[in-house]
């Protein structure tokens, strides 16, 4: 009965309220939208509008008032099917900006990760070289955005440095390594020699748009712990293996990040020629609304290519499971 009464009384006595902690997550979960606050509030009064803008205008035709002013008369889908039927150049524009696209995102990702494989070993001024490799990221503003969009640069790196004998040295460089007849030798596919002296050809583009995604593979190639290597190591691992078999799956989320980033960068520099071509239409008549029209569907083909990119490379990314 004393046993009895004993437990009676323990499950009848009232429980303390514990008091509620935020964990270190959520802390940092508040702090993070503190930071992203300035940009929520600025999309949503002042970019919010405008994309609305924008939208309505692609479905309407521009009729200018005498005296002043516009007026917006409903014009359903004429605008798309001007751009995608009646205009001679958008969608060959589009199809030779999407071509640029599958060169340009390989050769940069394959690039920036090379480079900062290198630029994470061990050696003397290793500093120095991250920043010499990171300028290009930097004066990529005011006039010197002006000059690189005068394409003035790769211009003088195509016709070369004259020597003084009438011949240009990179000229000579270039023929003296013989990039297609080697691989020719070979025996590689031609659209593989296209591919690789387009590339070396572009160089100059290529290293100027890598400085950002060699920033990220550093971050993730510095995330990986040094015990991981050392265990290979030991284990008679060599550094081709090493590298196939822990550094690329470690990495693989920053391979998924720098491609979505590539694929916006270079959707939306002022080299595309597509968005060239969208910013000459806005200057023609009526190019506000069929500009608008053509803008929105080089967004939404943006968007798809996004949608797909993450998809595939979603079956690939490693993601290091950590303990809770």
């Amino acid at each position: 009965m004393t046993n009895e009464a004993n437990l009676q009384g323990t499950v009848s006595a009232p429980k303390a309220k514990k008091r509620k902690v935020a964990s270190l997550d959520r802390k940092k979960a508040r702090a993070g939208w503190v930071f992203v606050l300035p940009f929520v509030i600025g999309f949503a009064f002042v970019y919010l509008p405008i994309i609305w803008n924008s939208i309505w205008m692609s479905f309407h035709e521009l009729k200018i008032i005498t005296g002043g002013g516009y007026e917006l008369i409903w014009a359903g889908l004429d605008n798309y099917q001007w751009a995608l039927f009646e205009d001679p150049s958008f969608v060959q524009t589009l199809i030779a900006g999407l071509g640029e696209l599958a060169f340009d995102i390989p050769a940069i990702l394959i690039f920036s990760l090379f480079m900062a494989v290198l630029l994470n070993q061990k050696m003397v001024g290793r500093a120095a070289f991250r920043a010499i490799f990171f300028i290009p990221v930097i004066l990529a503003t005011g006039i010197m955005e002006s000059i690189e969009g005068q394409n003035i640069l790769g211009t003088m790196m195509e016709s070369g440095i004259n020597d003084g004998s009438g011949g240009s040295a990179s000229t000579e460089i270039v023929s003296a390594m013989d990039i297609s007849r080697l691989f020719s030798s070979m025996k590689i596919g031609t659209e593989l020699v296209t591919y690789v002296v387009d590339m070396i050809n572009n160089i100059y583009d290529i290293v100027n748009r890598s400085g950002v995604q060699m920033l990220i593979f550093l971050a993730g190639l510095q995330s990986i712990s040094p015990a991981i290597y050392e265990a290979c190591r030991i284990d008679g691992a060599t550094a081709w293996e090493t590298f196939w078999k822990i550094t690329f799956p470690m990495i693989s989320p920053m391979i998924l990040v720098n491609g979505v980033y590539t694929i916006i960068d270079s959707f939306t520099t002022d080299s595309n020629s597509v968005m060239s071509y969208i910013n000459s239409v806005y200057q023609a008549t009526d190019g506000q609304v069929r500009s608008s029209a053509m803008a929105w569907m080089y967004f939404m083909i943006v968007v798809l290519i996004i949608l797909a990119v993450v998809g595939i490379f979603s079956a690939f990314v490693f993601y290091q499971k950590r303990d809770a």
